[in-house]
């Protein structure tokens, strides 16, 4: 299956250093420039608006799904190519998953892992075999890697799982692993339990 839909996973906050505002920025614009339909939370807050502005800049298609409880709080892009309100948060990642052939997980807050965590989850569980790449850029998820590979090393998780998801430091790195197509590792879910 080749890739045309990405999602990103990415933090909401504005109150964030200048550098990960540009990762969010230059990640959208690639992402566009490279014909990939974005797919992401809706917001126009945070790392989440300035992805979204700088892919529909570059020309991009951007299609974002919010809940409704955070769309009454006016904070969905209200420029989007299409803007799905959901009911729930749950709703709202699983048509996010539904409609996207890989995810990339920007920097972020508690938010951000509780996706990137799920989607993962989900990848161990066999309910997707869809590419899952870090950004790394600046070190940002360094301690993250590290905790997974403390889980792996002790037991908590099979070590074939840290072939579950890539790391990529930078956005040529980024670009170069959606065009491959990575292959996930298949997953037999009962290995969880082994």
């Amino acid at each position: 299956m080749s890739i045309s839909s990405v999602c990103v996973y990415c933090g909401s906050s504005n109150k964030v250093d200048e550098r990960y505002k540009d990762i969010a920025r230059t990640v959208g614009t690639a992402l566009a420039q490279q014909r990939y339909r974005v797919i992401y939370g809706g917001g126009h807050v945070g790392l989440m608006g300035l992805m979204a502005d700088a892919a529909l800049q570059a020309g991009g298609e951007v299609i974002g799904i919010i809940p409704e409880h955070i769309r009454a709080k006016e904070v969905q892009h209200m420029g989007l190519t299409e803007l799905h309100v959901v009911d729930s948060m749950h709703v709202r990642k699983q048509l996010m998953e539904a409609r996207s052939d890989a995810f990339i997980i920007l920097p972020g807050g508690f938010g951000t892992l509780d996706e990137c965590f799920e989607i993962l989850t989900w990848r161990q569980l066999g309910l997707h075999a869809k590419p899952v790449i870090i950004y790394n850029e600046h070190g940002f998820w360094t301690p993250l890697l590290a905790l997974i590979d403390h889980l792996l090393a002790s037991g908590f998780a099979p070590p074939n799982n840290r072939q579950f998801f890539q790391v990529a430091n930078n956005v040529a790195e980024l670009l170069g692993l959606l065009a491959a197509n990575p292959t996930t590792v298949a997953s037999d879910p009962s290995m969880k339990w082994a």
